[in-house]
């Protein structure tokens, strides 16, 4: 049975971010960047705006390790939004509603509106219902009517507890590996029409398809051969 009660979803979120807290700090965690370096956003040139996006079965690595306030997550109006909502306030990010299978009107809305409050976006380009892995043109129509690039990010785990759920949500086991990977950022052209977004789309899929390869084989065998992270000769380069 769903949760739906919004009392008992702020309780449950809010005890979920302290043990998720305490759990990412005993990980062995690695991360390693290809090309620009975007994370910690401290590291961000002024006046640059990024998306950052990842599959929904490992927001909780990237929200932990790297959440900051000048951050906003996209949330769903569905009730594990919410719960997501709760773990993002829980390290001073803030929300933007909207989800990336419906075209991301809203939070188009809300990123233009609230520009100067939080520069940056993370998305889970296959949620919030899936399919699995399967990212939906919401990223790309965000993308190309606000300007920002979109940083593509693969996570592993050595070894995690999966849910029984569409995307297999996964959550770290105490003191395993955990790997992150942060690719060149993808420079989506402006003003797409709705007919050119699933072009637009292809290589960021198969991107993010690469470096969460890349990043659960590093999880699993604790080694990372650098001739496989190269920038992929089928990514569109970032404009200056």
């Amino acid at each position: 049975m769903k949760i739906r009660n919004r009392y008992v979803l702020g309780f449950a979120g809010r005890v979920a971010a302290l043990v998720l807290k305490l759990l990412v700090r005993t990980l062995r965690f690695d991360y390693y960047c290809i090309g620009t370096q975007v994370i910690p956003a401290e590291n961000i040139r002024l006046g640059e705006r990024y998306v950052f996006a990842m599959w929904h079965e490992y927001v909780l690595l990237p929200i932990f390790k790297f959440g900051h306030p000048n951050m906003a997550g996209l949330v769903s109006k569905h009730a594990d939004g919410q719960l997501l909502g709760h773990l993002l306030g829980s390290v001073k990010m803030g929300m933007v509603a909207g989800s990336t299978n419906r075209g991301g009107v809203e939070a188009i809305r809300q990123i233009l509106r609230d520009r100067d409050v939080h520069r940056h976006l993370v998305v889970t380009p296959d949620g919030p219902r899936g399919p699995r892995r399967v990212a939906q043109v919401g990223v790309v129509y965000i993308a190309s009517r606000t300007e920002m690039l979109v940083v593509p990010v693969g996570v592993g785990f050595g070894r995690a507890w999966r849910a029984m759920s569409w995307d297999r949500f996964a959550v770290p086991r105490p003191f395993t590996r955990a790997r992150l990977i942060t690719g060149e950022p993808v420079a989506v052209p402006a003003g797409l029409k709705m007919a050119q977004l699933e072009a637009a789309l292809a290589p960021l899929q198969s991107e993010l398809d690469r470096l969460n390869a890349l990043a659960e084989l590093w999880a699993a065998t604790g080694k990372l051969d650098p001739r496989s992270v190269l920038p992929s000769p089928h990514q569109p380069p970032r404009t200056s």
